[in-house]
């Protein structure tokens, strides 16, 4: 096609070329015109010619390269039909010779799948062991044992079973051994672990837990009980002999939930602000009950101080009233009587002042229980209104604030009952030493004038 383009471009040149000389040279007759015009024809007609045969040569090359690119057209479709039957026969092969490999197997082959499935559950166990804190990567073996497709080896055999051994040989050891231990803040220092076989990992006084993600030794965000973490710091410190530990017999599972457990201050931090207001209505009752109990103690010593020395009053309950006596010996029976009981009634007010208040506050810090338990539920309805019951931990912080109020309250209202009958008691047997001492007085004043 670029050869006729080629061709066609020179015929225009040349007609172009031969236009302009023939302005030039125009034909001054009809003799030189017509000659001039079989000459033109004669150039045109061998222009013609060869832009035939060439035209005529190309479509012997396009014909050509057509048939042969139907060769190859039809040489690839064969191919294709000779590889397609070639993968179906493979496919026959493959089917065959898998057949043979299980009937050459016959019970090796159950043998290979109870090893694969006890290869899998082994290495979930070794990855989650505490014993792999110790000794770590012994589970890749396993696992690609698990994993793997052809049928194991018999030293491959043996090695699953010697590591079955060995896991439940350090089971039963208590074992010491140098590791990192990475604290709550990410620092990682190093440090002497104890391992109870593969339930519990110990350091420095406190328990730790192995991260099989990370491939870890953490110290626990927050440590179980005091009286646990006691024998872990004996256990540790005993270099003979037996020693008493707590051991989680889920393998740190039960630890990690320990992690999850509210401390005090959470649980108070959950009885929000009646919670405080209930703690405060304790504190102002103990101190009330505190400054009540010593003020009695004081007055009571000083009266029993007094009752030995009748003779000589002091500047207390008891003293006053025999001052009352002394001043109004000379009166008769039931005046003196009238006098010393006005006494006592002066001196009850001081003794019993405050502690109403004690009573009111152990009735008040029930009632405020009662008043978050109201307000934390419908804090938890509010919260399944809007969101459902899909989510439990949306419910939890009302239902922790309705529970912790009303412990909150109970606790409170218990202590205060019982300093309010203390020092009430306390109260009391004051004032009954004086009705006491009044009435021996009486009873000596109505002696001498009976006498």
């Amino acid at each position: 096609m670029k050869k006729l383009l080629t061709s066609a471009l020179i015929a225009a040149s040349l007609t172009m070329t031969a236009g302009i000389a023939q302005a030039a040279d125009a034909p001054k007759n009809i003799q030189e015109l017509l000659q001039q015009v079989k000459v033109d024809r004669s150039k045109d007609s061998k222009v013609n010619k060869a832009r035939e045969k060439e035209f005529l040569n190309e479509r012997g090359d396009k014909a050509a390269l057509l048939k042969r690119e139907k060769q190859a057209l039809a040489a690839e479709k064969q191919r294709g039909k000779d590889l397609s039957q070639a993968f179906l026969d493979n496919e026959r092969k493959i089917a065959q010779l898998e057949e043979d490999l299980k009937t050459a197997q016959g019970d090796l082959g159950e043998m290979f799948g109870v090893v694969k499935g006890e290869a899998g559950d082994f290495a979930g166990k070794l990855v989650s062991s505490n014993i792999s804190a110790q000794y770590p990567g012994r589970d890749k073996f396993i696992a690609e044992l698990g994993a793997r497709k052809q049928l194991p080896k018999i030293d491959e055999l043996e090695r699953f079973w010697e590591e079955q051994l060995f896991e439940m040989a350090e089971s039963a050891k208590v074992v010491s051994f140098n590791g990192s231990v990475t604290g709550i803040d990410g620092n990682v220092r190093n440090a002497k672990v104890t391992r109870i076989g593969a339930y519990n990992l110990l350091a420095e006084g406190k328990y730790v837990v192995y991260n099989a993600d990370l491939g870890l030794i953490q110290e626990l965000s927050q440590q179980p009980g005091s009286q646990h973490v006691a024998s872990v710091k004996d256990f540790e410190g005993t270099t003979s002999g037996f020693a008493k530990v707590f051991v989680d017999p889920a393998r740190g599972v039960l630890l990690n939930v320990f992690t999850q457990k509210a401390t005090i201050e959470e649980r108070i931090e959950a009885g929000g602000t009646i919670g405080y207001i209930i703690i405060g209505l304790l504190a102002l009752g103990a101190l009330i009950s505190i400054e009540r109990l010593v003020k009695l103690y004081l007055v009571g010593a000083q009266v029993k101080s007094q009752r030995k020395k009748v003779d000589s009053p002091g500047n207390n309950p008891l003293g006053r009233v025999l001052t009352v006596y002394q001043e109004n010996q000379n009166v008769d029976v039931e005046t003196l009587e009238l006098k010393l009981d006005e006494a006592i009634l002066k001196e009850t007010p001081a003794l019993e002042a405050r502690i109403s208040i004690i009573k009111v506050l152990a009735a008040i810090a029930p009632m405020m229980g009662l008043l978050g338990t109201v307000t934390g539920m419908i804090a938890t309805f509010q919260s399944i209104q809007l969101f459902g019951t899909g989510d439990p931990k949306l419910m939890a912080g009302g239902i922790s604030m309705a529970l912790m109020t009303t412990v909150q309250g109970l606790v409170a209202a218990l202590p205060l009952m019982l300093m309010h009958a203390i020092v009430i008691a306390r109260s009391k047997s004051v004032v009954q030493i004086l009705e006491e001492q009044s009435a021996g007085l009486v009873a000596a004043h109505a002696e001498k004038r009976n006498a």
